[in-house]
């Protein structure tokens, strides 16, 4: 697998309930944030070692290869969220990595964050 993406940064909810987010994006209906454009599928989670690691499957239909894992660490009584998009096979052009990229911070850093108020 190759890595074409990857982002760190600090959410202020506490890492239990950020991991419980990823594993069950759906969890709250008065906080949606995993919100997927036409071109994207739920992900599975593949793996989770709460509260510390997730792993998803690919969000993408045109790369079902993809794979987004997920690091969680205690900071501050907030969390720091490192996010790691790997691909397997060829390596996207550099327009579809700039999407991929995009939407990953887009859900993690903008939609997920907005729900716990920061």
């Amino acid at each position: 697998m190759e890595r074409i993406g990857q982002r760190k940064r600090n959410l202020p909810a506490p890492p239990h309930a950020v991991s419980d987010d990823l594993v069950n994006p759906h969890r709250s209906a008065v906080r949606p944030w995993l919100i997927l454009l036409d071109d994207e599928m739920e992900p599975e989670v593949l793996d989770s070692r709460a509260p510390d690691r997730v792993a998803w499957s690919s969000l993408w239909k045109r790369r079902p290869d993809a794979r987004i894992h997920f690091e969680l660490a205690d900071a501050d009584g907030g969390t720091d969220l490192m996010w790691t998009l790997d691909v397997d096979g060829e390596l996207p052009d550099a327009s579809l990595t700039g999407h991929l990229r995009k939407r990953m911070n887009v859900l993690i850093n903008a939609n997920l964050r907005f729900t716990y108020g920061a």
